[in-house]
């Protein structure tokens, strides 16, 4: 459905939650549907899947939320529109602040502690007309693949609830797989954006640091991993989504004056045919995959081919493991340098999750010496990754290395008979994008035969945002992927 078919004040939740976000804001804006029925349909939609999967926590008062969606209906009967999220019901993810909102970060430690101001991107969400109806559930400090705390407990995978629905956004590709959300935010260090969005069939866009502003934060000039972005159902919504969130803040000095965010929404059309696409696979055999999950990429990869790109491979010339050295060593610094004084505190450290304490205690060993090693590895990795956009206009890359394992797991501590020597070694294909400060795009790939997701990586040059979504709807086209929706909406 892209459009309802008629003027209601009636209109089925299933069709409104159902609308794609492109629709349903041309919807409202047209009166064709009233804020307060979409908030409706929304809760009801929650009310409906959320118990199943835990996906939205830290729900608000419901006649509140219906208060403010009557407030958006005034506001346009006056002829006044706040933006394209005029209405929207939006749960922002559990771990930047939130005014009014409690942000636990998935710790014990901030149970209950509410936020005084919001995160710049939350502040423009507002702005543009979201309605904030809770959180998005997280792992604890977003550390892992896998959305589970002791505030909230688990998040389960949209297709299969016995499974994880990835991390650290978990909670928001999962509200936005069962259409409890229209889109959602989320952050990503370590593929928080990519990793549930492939194991949830939705999309979800990991930009540029500076493309979204990450602030407020307490080291706007050293935060040069974690990013926000966006969570959509298309790549048109996707959009969408980013249209809103992107642009200069002088709060966030590494931000970026020149962008034009509205070309994310407004310029997505493009013809693709003789586009060159470079194919990473598994590094020659360096990354264990899951069995039958290869064969899933390669059969996604040839929509590509079908949208008219020229598909090939592509090697890197580098040593993968001085790479992967590089990154839990600038990991770990920028976890400790920001929460060493609650190791420090016995009390506080007895409530860390182990992952927690792990990347604090690496990050305390660590010298000068070591951190001016980690960044000139990963400037001789981004110049080595750099050099085969002289060959490729984009390269693709699976987006994880399982498909959803099992929600009762830590994390998986074998893959294809390897051991994994780091919770987080499981999720090194995540990693190239991160250390290169590349865009990275999960796309959906098709169901394994299990009948569980993937995704693949559309990876894009320095602050080539805009080139990958082109590409990553292109390819949405051709293979159809991002329609296949969960079993529990049928």
């Amino acid at each position: 459905m892209t459009a309802l078919d008629a003027k209601s004040v009636s209109t089925p939740d299933k069709d409104i939650v159902s609308l794609e976000a492109i629709a349903l804001t041309r919807a409202i804006h047209a009166r064709d549907v009233s804020c307060v029925e979409v908030m409706n349909a929304y809760l009801a939609q929650i009310d409906r899947f959320n118990p199943v999967v835990n996906a939205i926590v830290a729900m608000q008062d419901r006649d509140a939320l219906r208060s403010l969606a009557a407030e958006r209906d005034a506001q346009l009967s006056r002829g006044e529109s706040l933006g394209p999220l005029h209405g929207f019901p939006q749960a922002p993810k559990d771990i930047l602040p939130v005014a009014g909102m409690v942000t636990t970060k998935g710790s014990p430690l901030y149970a209950g502690e509410l936020s005084k101001m919001d995160a710049v991107i939350f502040e423009r969400m507002r702005n543009a007309g979201a309605i904030f109806i809770g959180r998005t559930n997280s792992p604890e400090f977003g550390l892992g693949g896998h959305t589970y705390n002791p505030v909230y407990g688990t998040t389960r995978n949209a297709f299969d609830q016995s499974r994880s629905g990835g991390g650290s956004s978990g909670g928001a590709a999962v509200s936005v797989a069962l259409h409890m959300l229209p889109f959602a935010d989320g952050t990503d260090m370590m593929g928080s954006l990519r990793t549930p969005a492939a194991f949830n069939n939705v999309f979800g866009f990991r930009t540029t640091p500076g493309c979204v502003p990450y602030a407020p934060s307490d080291d706007v000039f050293f935060q040069q991993f974690s990013v926000a972005g966006p969570i959509a159902r298309t790549i048109p919504d996707l959009g969408l989504l980013l249209s809103v969130q992107a642009g200069f803040d002088v709060r966030a000095p590494l931000s970026r004056r020149n962008d034009k965010p509205a070309d994310f929404a407004n310029a997505l059309e493009r013809d693709v045919r003789g586009t060159r696409i470079g194919w990473l696979g598994d590094l020659n055999g360096h990354l264990p995959m899951e069995a039958g999950l290869m064969e899933t990429y390669l059969s996604a990869l040839r929509h590509f081919e079908t949208a008219g790109c020229i598909v090939e491979a592509a090697d890197i010339d580098f040593d993968l493991d001085c790479l992967w050295k590089a990154w839990i060593d600038l990991r770990s610094l920028t976890f400790s340098g920001t929460n060493a004084p609650l190791y420090r505190d016995a009390a506080k450290r007895k409530l860390l999750k182990p992952e927690a304490v792990w990347e604090i205690e690496r990050g305390l060993k660590l010298s000068g010496e070591d951190a001016s090693r980690a960044i000139r590895d990963r400037t001789a990795w981004y110049q080595a990754i750099n050099a085969l956009f002289d060959r490729f206009d984009h390269l693709v890359f699976p987006s994880a290395q399982v498909f959803p394992f099992d929600a009762d797991l830590d994390w998986p501590h074998v893959i294809d008979g390897r051991e994994m020597d780091t919770y987080h070694r499981w999720m090194e294909t995540v990693v190239p994008a991160t250390m290169a400060s590349l865009p990275a795009l999960s796309a959906p790939a098709g169901l394994g035969a299990g009948g569980l997701p993937a995704g693949l990586q559309i990876i894009g040059p320095t602050q080539g945002e805009l080139g990958v979504l082109q590409i990553g709807l292109a390819y949405d086209r051709a293979s159809g992927f991002s329609r296949v929706r969960s079993p529990l909406l049928a």
